[in-house]
């Protein structure tokens, strides 16, 4: 009952946080969607990688380079952390000379990548160009690994990579993330020990989302059951692991779990600390959620991209543009504010799926 109390407080504390944030927004993190070319066909992305790729359209190694001294003019660049995606950011040629450009601007930057292309050359060009953070995939053992990335022997591929990154030894922060779905959710403990074995910094783990090329793939997505168990799970190995294990940030949980698989209360931070440029200069929320044009807030072809995130942005910083039937008997709605940006139902104005009330939250 105590706990239960206390994590009401700190859920109100998230909230007057974010209210503020909504007045005056903070840019921390900032994505840059390089490519949306890839080297695997995974069965979740929310993106689509490697469908219907116009190379064409990808901002110019100038572009880029333009965009991001104009952001290090106005706001102090060693606040900020580039994240580098794709697709698969990897096969962007210019990749290292953006973003030794960038560090020099003092940009903090990390990257998450599949981890199929890193080899010594790449590793030193990560070093050399100041690279401080990654996050690799590894979802599940390796048949299901390889299953579910589209790309035969990968997983032993990775494994090496993320044991030679290891070795380097210059790297702030080195993470495995894993997408957790009913093909792999039976190795949850053998898989907690091959990462244990790895000597990491971080194992984040996600849920798969009903969006992109899940919605082709239903018989992958959990059920209540499914995050039951893997809560429970992530619970009980963040009490005995050297290492830090975690749920990523999606998802209201309810306050049988917050607090207890990570260690902030649930915040989707999209529009509020974070913001992305998309491959073809789009400026957006986060890369994850569904592109629609209705949430494109400029392109920084066009567009100022300090004007754009202090100007416009609006719509999400309303705490009321996620209140739908549903949400307006919850007791808890103000903790989740429609849950997730990117598993909102946008056409029928309801999130796709509500963890808190699935397990009996109030």
């Amino acid at each position: 009952m105590i706990k239960e109390v206390i994590k009401y407080g700190e859920a109100e504390v998230a909230y007057r946080n974010k209210q503020l944030l909504a007045q005056k927004p903070k840019l921390y993190n900032l994505f840059w969607e390089t490519t949306l070319r890839c080297n695997a066909k995974c069965k979740h992305c929310g993106s689509r990688a490697g469908e219907h790729v116009n190379i064409d359209q990808e901002l110019t190694t100038q572009e880029i380079k333009d965009t991001f001294n104009s952001i290090a003019k106005r706001y102090c660049a060693d606040e900020i952390l580039i994240n580098v995606t794709g697709g698969e950011p990897l096969l962007r040629k210019d990749l290292f000379e953006v973003m030794t450009y960038a560090k020099k601007l003092g940009f903090h930057w990390g990257m998450t990548t599949n981890g199929i292309q890193i080899n010594d050359e790449i590793i030193e060009k990560m070093k050399s160009s100041g690279m401080e953070t990654i996050s690799i995939s590894v979802d599940g053992l390796r048949d299901n690994h390889n299953e579910f990335r589209g790309v035969p022997n990968s997983y032993e591929r990775i494994i090496k990579n993320v044991e030679k990154l290891k070795k380097a030894n210059f790297l702030d922060w080195l993470q495995i993330t894993t997408v957790i779905n009913k093909s792999n959710i039976n190795e949850l403990e053998k898989l907690y020990s091959v990462i244990q074995d790895l000597s990491i910094n971080s194992w984040r783990i996600l849920s798969i989302e009903p969006i992109g090329r899940a919605n082709e793939n239903e018989d992958l997505l959990l059920k209540k059951e499914d995050y039951e168990r893997l809560l429970t799970f992530i619970s009980s190995k963040r009490k005995i692991s050297k290492f830090d294990i975690k749920y990523g940030c999606n998802h209201f949980l309810g306050m049988k779990f917050e607090k207890e698989v990570r260690q902030h209360m649930f915040f989707c931070v999209a529009g509020f600390t974070t913001a992305s440029i998309l491959y073809n200069g789009d400026i957006y929320v986060c890369p994850s959620v569904e592109r629609r044009k209705e949430l494109i807030q400029g392109n920084v072809r066009t567009d100022d991209f300090i004007d754009v995130w202090e100007n416009k942005f609006k719509w999400f910083r309303d705490e009321n543009k996620f209140k739908c039937k549903e949400c307006e008997q919850c007791k808890e709605w103000k903790y989740c504010l429609g849950d997730s940006l990117h598993t909102w139902d946008f056409d029928n104005s309801r999130p796709k799926i509500c963890i808190n009330k699935m397990l009996g939250g109030k």
